[in-house]
């Protein structure tokens, strides 16, 4: 099983697991990321954070440090 910092531009993928706990994981379902949401990866910043996604419609810029704790399938 890969995360979402694994993944590269131009894919779309569906979250299988939310790993962290406490706060983090509480952001992270915030956003809308939850377990069967679709995820598309728009973009890579040059150094490579941020990471540019949509899910749900809505276009987020998640940390690589937070896209780690998303794994995906």
């Amino acid at each position: 099983m890969k995360t979402l910092k694994q993944i590269k531009c131009g894919q779309t993928v569906t979250v299988a697991r939310l790993d962290g706990e406490g706060a983090l994981k509480r952001r992270i379902m915030d956003m809308g990321i939850t377990k069967g949401t679709a995820v598309y990866v728009r973009k890579v910043a040059p150094l490579g954070d941020p990471v540019e996604i949509t899910v749900r419609g809505c276009e987020l810029s998640i940390r690589k440090s937070d896209a780690e704790n998303i794994l995906v399938e």
